[in-house]
């Protein structure tokens, strides 16, 4: 299990004590997420690229990448380079074995902020009942990395990650291709077809989808404020299988603003 899928599964706490919230209810979850759109249409990339680059959210930034005083606040100046990009995630659709259902689904949009000394960080932009709006921060350029190596790869591919094991694929036609370490362990460095994932990933985790009774007894992070997420979560964490939906999105989507979640990477590929 790599530092990221245990600081995934620590979001929670992170959400409930991060500084750096953009909106005044961060404090209060709502009672389901809204919906993502299916795809990352011209428009939804023109309502990310506003989030992204809305003076509160830069004014956040620059926070962000002063933390530790690697540069002073007023010294960071955060821009924000190219267009946002999809992140898509294991699709629970997928492995409920539902008809026709794709792999992976989109999960956020992703924006990426450099900072004058070099610094980058994703802005996970969302739609919310309140619009589109930033509702993360994390450190590195992962959703970007992963992006360019699934497209040369394979071209014309979906590049998803499966948060609990904190793995990155590209997937096309009937294969589906590992893009790091995590991915290798779980399919082989040659990857392996779609139904064979299908039937790794219905093992893993058809007993905790949404819905089921692992689900309802609260241990599958979902969408509950942060303070309610169980201790199991974490502790989940440093074993076999991250709970799903536990990753750090899930929560922090459910209105908890902008949560600065931290995560460390490899030597080598890192998720």
């Amino acid at each position: 299990m790599t530092q990221r899928a245990a600081t995934a599964a620590a979001a929670a706490v992170l959400a409930a004590t991060a500084l750096l919230g953009l909106a005044p209810q961060a404090a209060a979850a709502p009672a389901s997420p809204v919906p993502q759109p299916q795809s990352a249409t011209a428009e939804n990339k023109a309502a990310a690229a506003q989030a992204a680059t809305a003076p509160d959210t830069l004014a956040t930034l620059s926070r962000f990448f002063a933390r530790e005083g690697k540069v002073s606040l007023t010294a960071a100046r955060p821009r924000i380079e190219g267009e946002a990009i999809p992140v898509n995630h294991l699709s629970p659709e997928f492995v409920a074995g539902r008809a026709g259902a794709p792999v992976a689904r989109l999960e956020f949009l992703a924006g990426k902020a450099v900072s004058s000394d070099g610094q980058q960080a994703a802005l996970w932009i969302a739609r919310t009942e309140a619009g589109w709006q930033v509702v993360n921060i994390a450190t590195g350029d992962d959703e970007f990395r992963y992006a360019q190596l699934g497209a040369a790869k394979l071209p014309g591919g979906t590049v998803f990650r499966e948060p609990q094991i904190d793995a990155w694929y590209v997937a096309g036609g009937s294969r589906v291709l590992p893009l790091d370490e995590d991915a290798v362990r779980a399919v082989g460095a040659d990857g392996t077809t779609l139904a064979a994932y299908r039937v790794r990933v219905a093992r893993a985790y058809g007993d905790k989808l949404p819905g089921s009774a692992y689900a309802e007894g609260g241990m599958a992070g979902g969408y509950a404020e942060a303070e309610a997420v169980p201790a199991a979560v974490a502790a989940d964490a440093e074993g076999a299988g991250v709970p799903w939906a536990a990753g750090a999105g899930a929560l922090v989507l459910a209105g908890l603003g902008v949560a600065a979640v931290r995560r460390s990477r490899r030597v080598g590929a890192r998720a």
